[in-house]
């Protein structure tokens, strides 16, 4: 009778069992072996550069500009220039109609004749017709005198002789007194014939015309429209025989090779802003082109601007070669920080604790996780430089590929 040890079935049973512990068992192994093993996203400590940045808005302008306005309503005459033009200093742009500047010189110039006529008869006591009339009056007059005093005197000797009565030596006496007070008249009718009132009216009349005589020589002047400097007729809204206002544009001129932007940074990146900083300026309408320059001034006072509060910036262009131009809207990137060739991490890769503020990493060595202090210098959005605490070449961990955090003496493998 068989035993029960050698039953096939028996021997059957015990042979899967067998196979099932040993799959149970190597999966326990495996799981054990990888239980504590968290892969990570890794970076090196290198070399590097580290830049900082802000960005804003800002308008081009010329820093040389000649804007031509009408000093007068009129006609344009002649157009001489077209609009984006290069022309020398002293170049005929365009020229007014100057047919009422030239009527309010000729008047001017009657009215300042007129004047120093009135000015001088005051100043001679006269006209010379009526100074040749009152000199005639004068004569004559001083003749009466003689001729009533010769007239007394006879009547007088006659009165001692009794040849004469005392009414005749009386009406002889008022004869001369008449005589003299005409003459006294016409002397002072000679030389206090004008007040000083009528000097200043005179006066005044003469510094009128030559007032008048300038401003229509400055109309005349104005309507012959130069440019002052070397430059390009960036803005020509005239053409010939318009008619324009006062103070309507007829021209304007800038060198487009010396150009700055006014820029608008918000209140908060005002403090980072320094004189000489170097910036870089893009236009959209030319992709791919930067200008260079550098900050001439830093705001001094925040303005509202539309719904920002800004401080105004103004920035050189170092390479303007006329290819941006006058009132375009440009975005201006200012380099605030510039450290070269330190040693740097991902800002990724940078921690703190929050209970002692303290900086951090972790640094990846024989597949475990090394908590490492550090100490910080310079970053910026993307990158750290650190000044101790690492060497060039350290692993560090940036974070896991897992829900799992990390933490020191964490096993971990680089992810692939």
């Amino acid at each position: 009778m068989p035993t029960v040890a050698s039953s096939p079935a028996i021997r059957r049973s015990l042979l899967l069992l067998g196979v099932v512990l040993l799959l149970v068992a190597g999966v326990a192994v495996i799981r054990h072996a990888t239980r504590d093993v968290v892969y990570v996203r890794t970076a090196r400590a290198a070399e590097g550069d580290i830049l900082s940045s802000v960005s804003t808005n800002g308008k081009v302008e010329p820093t040389q500009l000649f804007q031509a306005h009408a000093a007068q309503p009129g006609q344009v005459q002649q157009v001489y220039v077209h609009a984006g033009q290069l022309v020398a200093a002293n170049t005929l742009l365009l020229r007014m109609d100057t047919t009422d500047a030239q009527a309010k010189i000729a008047s001017a110039k009657e009215a300042i004749t007129s004047a120093v006529a009135a000015q001088t008869d005051v100043q001679q006591g006269g006209s010379q017709e009526e100074r040749i009339a009152l000199s005639g009056d004068l004569a004559r007059a001083r003749l009466q005198v003689d001729q009533a005093r010769q007239g007394l005197a006879s009547l007088q000797q006659l009165q001692a002789r009794g040849a004469a009565s005392a009414n005749e030596v009386a009406a002889a006496r008022e004869r001369l007194l008449t005589a003299q007070s005409s003459l006294t008249s016409l002397q002072q009718r000679q030389t206090q014939r004008y007040a000083p009132t009528d000097r200043a009216r005179v006066a005044a009349q003469v510094t009128e015309g030559r007032t008048s005589l300038q401003a229509a020589q400055v109309q005349l002047e104005n309507s012959v429209i130069r440019a002052p400097f070397a430059g390009t007729v960036f803005s020509l809204p005239v053409r010939q025989f318009d008619y324009v206002a006062a103070g309507e544009e007829l021209a304007q001129v800038a060198d487009l090779t010396h150009m700055q932007v006014l820029a608008y940074f918000d209140e908060p990146e005002i403090g980072k802003l320094k004189q000489n900083s170097a910036v870089i300026v893009t236009w959209d309408a030319r992709p791919g082109k930067e200008w260079h320059g550098h900050i001439v001034r830093v705001p001094t006072t925040v303005i509202n601007y539309g719904t920002r509060n800004v401080g105004e910036c103004l920035i050189n262009i170092d390479d303007a070669t006329g290819d941006l131009l006058p009132n375009t809207n440009v975005t201006a990137r200012v380099t605030t920080q510039q450290v070269y060739r330190v040693l740097t991490i991902p800002r990724e890769a940078l921690r703190t604790e929050t209970e002692a503020p303290r900086n951090f990493v972790y640094v990846v060595r024989n597949g475990k996780l090394h908590k490492t202090g550090v100490q910080v210098g310079a970053l910026n959005l993307q990158t750290v430089q650190i000044t101790g605490g690492l060497s060039a070449g350290d692993v560090l961990a940036l974070n896991t590929t897992s829900n799992v955090d990390l933490a020191d003496g964490l096993a971990v493998q680089e992810a692939k």
